[in-house]
């Protein structure tokens, strides 16, 4: 439920009373699964934990597992530059019981990362931020299934997402993490009418670039909401990728995300939504890159400061 330009992730409930903690992302670094490790030119985990420090972020996401750290040194990391963690984006294969009991395992990393820092943590406890795992097809051909509902799941697909999504939802409490939904561009939940599906066959849900109004979202589902991404985006460089049929990969490479203020997200409208239902918890900043040159990694820390900023302006 976007207009294409800001994330809004969904629990239970809300957080009303706790206060907005500010945090970022590896990936407006331009760290992530398709960087980390394959090009040379990705920052280290900590040299992208200085800079968020530095921004005035309170936290940071985990991205890959191991890149920011690993075992009681991440805590200790972590805690030397007064950030906490705002939690962890873990896609999963509900709807396919088999994949779904192999994919159990990355969970339980995430999870277990948790276990091992949380004694070091400042802010908010972290989130499992939960997310599907999409297919091929989905992934040649985002932002479709607004229009085009055969991309998406028939009666049995949803019956078997849901009870997918209801174990690994399970997982998560019985650990003492409660779950966030992260609907992504390229997967079976990007569209409006997907969203709403899967917060009719579960407790939780999100919007992303699927077409939707993040402020009316804010309005109607306000007491779902446990965390938040914030994100800008150009509805022009969306638009172009739909059009020339490209797949997922081109919203990083073209760039359709952009600092906070410089596409068309009416942010102050969202943080105002976000104040009246008195939410609490992480809003976490993202802004997805793919670079392809050492100076595109190196703007990035540039970027991110001019977004902690552009919160700080706010009140935040």
């Amino acid at each position: 439920m976007s207009n294409g330009n800001t994330s809004v992730n969904n629990g239970s409930v809300n957080n009303g009373g706790a206060p907005i903690a500010v945090a970022n992302a590896p990936v407006s670094y331009g760290a992530f699964e398709l960087t980390v490790g394959q090009d040379p030119d990705v920052p280290s985990g900590t040299q992208v934990l200085d800079q968020v420090a530095a921004a005035g972020y309170a936290g940071i996401d985990l991205g890959p597992v191991g890149y920011l750290g690993t075992g009681e040194r991440l805590g200790e990391l972590l805690a030397e530059r007064g950030l906490g963690l705002a939690g962890a984006y873990v896609e999963l294969p509900y709807s396919d019981p088999g994949a779904l009991e192999d994919a159990m395992r990355e969970l339980d990393a995430i999870l277990d990362v948790f276990d091992t820092v949380r004694s070091y943590l400042a802010g908010p406890p972290p989130r499992p931020t939960l997310a599907d795992s999409g297919s091929k097809r989905r992934a040649m051909l985002p932002a479709r299934s607004v229009r085009d509902h055969s991309l998406g799941f028939d009666a049995d697909g949803w019956r078997r997402f849901g009870a997918g999504l209801a174990r690994v939802i399970a997982r998560c409490r019985d650990r003492g993490y409660e779950p966030t939904f992260h609907p992504e561009t390229g997967t079976h939940v990007e569209a409006p009418w997907e969203i709403e599906r899967v917060l009719e066959v579960s407790d939780v849900g999100h919007m992303m670039l699927g077409g939707g109004d993040p402020v009316a979202m804010l309005r109607d589902l306000g007491d779902r909401i446990n965390h938040v991404h914030l994100k800008d985006a150009r509805r022009s460089v969306m638009a172009g990728i739909v059009t020339d049929e490209a797949p997922v990969t081109e919203i990083w490479t073209r760039e359709a995300f952009c600092e906070l203020g410089r596409g068309d997200l009416d942010a102050d409208a969202v943080l105002d939504g976000l104040r009246r239902i008195s939410f609490g918890g992480w809003l976490v900043v993202e802004q997805d890159i793919l670079p392809r040159s050492a100076e595109r990694f190196a703007r990035a820390a540039a970027e991110q400061r001019h977004n902690r900023a552009f919160l700080a302006e706010r009140g935040l």
